[in-house]
C-alpha cells in the first residue's frame, strides 16, 4: 500500500460566478489546516457541524425527538473512531473529523430503534462507504444517506426513521430553516435546496391529484426536522454533488421526481432511497463523461473536507 505524505497540500475547488468549478488549487498547508475566509476566522468546516448541532439541541429541548442521548453519543463516537481508524489505515493520518461528527449526529437523530447496535452499525456503514465505494478518487454516496438507507433496507424490523414534526410551534422550524439557508448560502449550495423544495411542492400537487389526498398533507413532511437534515446536509454534500450549478439543480429535481414515484408506490423511506439512487448515478456519469482518469488515492483522508456528510 502506498503511503500518503502527511504534509500533502490540501486541494480546494474554485468556482466562477455561475457556481461552476473552474480550477483545483492547493493551499500549501497540511491537510486539516483551518480555512479562514468570509466571516473572520470562522472555519467553513465548522459551519455545518454548528448547524446540525443547532438542529439537535432545538429538537431535543423542545420536543425530545432523540431516542436517547446515549444512542446519539454512540453513533457520534463510532463515526469518529471509524474515520480515525480508516484514515490511519488508508493514508497514515487522521482526517478532519467534521464529516464524521455530522454523519454520527445525523445517524443519532434520524434512526429510531430500541436497540443500540443499529446506531453503531449505521455510523460504521456511513463512514466505511467513503473509503470503499469510490470511483476516480471520489466517494459516490453521501455517507449519512448510504448508512441510513442501508440500515432501513436491511433491518426494517429493528429500525425506523425519524418521523417527529415540530408540532404547532413555528419558531423552531423558522430558526433552523433561516440559519440553514444562511450557512448553505455561504457554501454556495442554496440553489440545490431551493430547487428541491420547489420541485417537492410542485410534485406534491401532482401526487395529490393522482391519489386524491390533501395537498397540505403531502407537503407537511417538508416542515419536519428529518427533511431539514435531508435538504441541508444530504442533498448539498460538496463531495457528492456535481460540479456545475445547472447539473446540481437537475439532480435535485430528479431526486424529487424519483421520491414522488416511490411515494406513489408506497415506499416508506422515499427521500433516502431517491437520493441513494439518483445521486451516485449522476456523479458516476459526470466522472465518466467529463473527468479524465486519475491515479486513485487511498480514501477521503486525501480529500479537502468541506464539512458535509
Amino acid at each position: 500500500m502506498s503511503q500518503v505524505n502527511l504534509k500533502a497540500v490540501e486541494s480546494a475547488t474554485t468556482t466562477d460566478n455561475n457556481g461552476n468549478c473552474t480550477a483545483s488549487v492547493t493551499s500549501g498547508e497540511p491537510l486539516g489546516s483551518p480555512r479562514r475566509r468570509g466571516w473572520g476566522i470562522l472555519d467553513n468546516r465548522a459551519l455545518a457541524p454548528a448547524l446540525i448541532t443547532c438542529v439537535l439541541l432545538t429538537g431535543q429541548l423542545t420536543f425530545g425527538f432523540l431516542e436517547s442521548w446515549t444512542r446519539t453519543f454512540l453513533a457520534i463516537g463510532t463515526a469518529i473512531i471509524c474515520e480515525s481508524a480508516l484514515g490511519l489505515l488508508m493514508a497514515q493520518r487522521i482526517p478532519h473529523l467534521a464529516s464524521a461528527y455530522i454523519s454520527g449526529i445525523s445517524v443519532g437523530i434520524l434512526v429510531r430503534s430500541p436497540f443500540y447496535w443499529p446506531y453503531a452499525l449505521c455510523a460504521t456503514l456511513s463512514i466505511a462507504s467513503k473509503y470503499v465505494l469510490r470511483f476516480r478518487n471520489r466517494h459516490l454516496w453521501n455517507p449519512s444517506n448510504f448508512g441510513v438507507s442501508a440500515l432501513l433496507f436491511m433491518y426494517p424490523h429493528v429500525a425506523a426513521s425519524l418521523s417527529i414534526q415540530w408540532g404547532n410551534s413555528l419558531w423552531p422550524m423558522l430558526v433552523v430553516w433561516a440559519l440553514g439557508s444562511v450557512i448553505v448560502g455561504r457554501l454556495k449550495r442554496l440553489h440545490i435546496c431551493v430547487t428541491y423544495v420547489i420541485s417537492f411542492l410542485t410534485l406534491s400537487a401532482v401526487r395529490s391529484a393522482i391519489t386524491g389526498t390533501s395537498y397540505l398533507a403531502n407537503i407537511a413532511p417538508l416542515t419536519g426536522p428529518m427533511y431539514q437534515l435531508f435538504v441541508f446536509f444530504m442533498l448539498t454534500d460538496p463531495r457528492t454533488t456535481l460540479r456545475n450549478k445547472r447539473g446540481q439543480c437537475v439532480v435535485a429535481f430528479l431526486v424529487a421526481v424519483v421520491e414522488m414515484l416511490l411515494r406513489l408506490a408506497e415506499v416508506i423511506h422515499a427521500p433516502y432511497y431517491a437520493l441513494f439512487l439518483v445521486g451516485p448515478a449522476a456523479l458516476t456519469w459526470e466522472l465518466v463523461m467529463l473527468t479524465p482518469p486519475a491515479r486513485e488515492a487511498h480514501g477521503p483522508a486525501n480529500e479537502a473536507v468541506a464539512g458535509k456528510a
